[in-house]
């Protein structure tokens, strides 16, 4: 197993899903992250490439939902995309260099790596990479893609790194060889779990063996206390900040 200790500096954290966001400040978007900020939160927030190579916060991989533009995110240069307005508000689409700048350290960062199709990873791997040179904050780099996690073991195994889970829809023995397999070959430092799996015996195990976990999306008071009896750290929007607010 990887040194869970190279992670140690992502512990002690709520992160805010996406940045904290509302109404006001759509999500993946510099005003939810400096609410985060201002709210003494870490920040989770999603990671894809565009068509030129550049690492761009955005969660889906078509535009519709988060712009109101249509076609895919990735067939888009970067310039496109950050004159892209998001819904709602003035906000654009910022690229993860413009989060970097942001954050500048204060608080720690998760980046979910999106992959869709079986694509090559080393493409947004790389601009992820070329991106955090230099970069002084604590930042974590995770996906559900196991390849994602390999990658930087292989080439920056100083990074943290993490595999996201769920057991939703595959509880199956063959999914649990599958999770066994996606371990072996992510050699993670820490899980990022689906709370509607929680509490499991695989969890269990994984924190007796002193890897880190954290736990996703806690969006009510319910999670929470499911997400602390597990001894993950929350990934929090909505119900779920309100519940961490009342236990801080």
């Amino acid at each position: 197993m990887a040194d869970s200790g190279l992670a140690q500096a992502l512990a002690g954290w709520a992160y805010a899903h996406r940045g904290l966001h509302d109404d006001a400040r759509p999500e993946n978007s510099l005003a939810a992250f400096s609410a985060a900020m201002e709210r003494g939160l870490g920040i989770e927030c999603d990671i894809r490439k565009s068509s030129d190579g550049r690492a761009m916060v955005f969660h889906d991989a078509g535009l519709a939902r988060l712009t109101g533009r249509s076609g895919s995110m990735g067939a888009r240069p970067v310039g496109d995309l950050t004159a892209m307005t998001l819904l709602g508000s003035k906000e654009t689409i910022p690229t993860l260099r413009d989060v970097l700048n942001l954050v500048g350290g204060q608080v720690p960062l998760l980046l979910e790596v999106k992959m869709d199709d079986g694509r090559p990873v080393d493409p947004l791997c790389r601009a992820i990479r070329r991106d955090l040179d230099g970069y002084g904050g604590a930042v974590g780099v995770m996906s559900f893609d196991k390849r994602v996690p390999a990658w930087f073991a292989a080439r920056e195994p100083d990074l943290p790194r993490g595999l996201v889970i769920t057991d939703q829809g595959s509880r199956t023995l063959a999914a649990k060889f599958r999770r066994r397999a996606a371990l072996r070959r992510a050699d993670p430092h820490f899980l990022a779990l689906d709370v509607r799996d929680l509490p499991n015996r695989f969890a269990r195990k994984q924190a007796a063996e002193g890897r880190m976990l954290f736990s996703w999306t806690v969006n009510s008071a319910e999670h929470f206390h499911t997400v602390t009896e597990a001894g993950a750290w929350p990934i929090m929007e909505g119900a779920g900040v309100a519940a961490w607010d009342a236990a801080s």
